[in-house]
């Protein structure tokens, strides 16, 4: 697994051993950027489930301002702050925690995300249990993006989260959602 644009471009990152994890391949890392790309200049992204920390780390590569990197993996957490110390980035905002949690943390400290990026393990709840955590929170700026990685072929609904668009690359499905703009009206 390599960074695939930005100022890290080819640097090599760590991956887990053996083929029970597979982080998201660089073929869909590069279309998901290239999809993203006005997005992430600037933005706060949060890597939930990251892993090796690659999605997060190809973030800052590009632009981002920051990253926010959550896993309750002791093994992840251990790859993704190796992998921010080869490119050199400042590993404070690596979170070893359950998801529900860390959305917790973030939201009473009154952290917003322009990008949200959603790995989960493969075949668990936990991805739709995020965007439920995240349907209608506080965690989301006005115009974020949160893109769902997933091997269902369901599309989930949400009253708060919009499902705008799906792409599809090897096996992997990603739903790309976006908080619900409510006309609000001058009294």
């Amino acid at each position: 697994m390599r960074v695939i644009g930005g100022k890290y471009r080819g640097r090599v990152l760590k991956e887990f051993a053996g083929k029970d994890v597979r982080p998201t391949s660089d073929r869909a890392r590069e279309s998901l950027f290239n999809i993203m790309q006005r997005k992430i200049p600037g933005c706060t992204f949060l890597d939930l489930f990251t892993g090796t920390g690659g999605m997060g780390i190809e973030a800052l590569s590009r632009g981002a301002k920051e990253a926010f990197f959550v896993d309750a993996s002791k093994e992840s957490i251990a790859l993704c702050k190796a992998n921010l110390t080869l490119v050199k980035e400042s590993t404070s905002n690596v979170y070893h925690a359950d998801f529900q949690e860390a959305l917790r943390r973030f939201s009473a400290s009154g952290k917003k995300f322009d990008v949200v990026f959603i790995d989960p393990p493969y075949a668990s709840s936990c991805g739709k249990d995020a965007l439920v955590a995240l349907n209608g929170s506080d965690l989301l700026a006005e115009d974020a993006l949160v893109v769902y990685e997933h091997p269902q072929a369901e599309i989930i609904t949400f009253s708060h989260l919009e499902h705008t668009d799906r792409r599809k690359y090897g096996v992997a499905q990603f739903d790309f959602y976006r908080p619900v703009i409510t006309e609000k009206t001058e009294q």
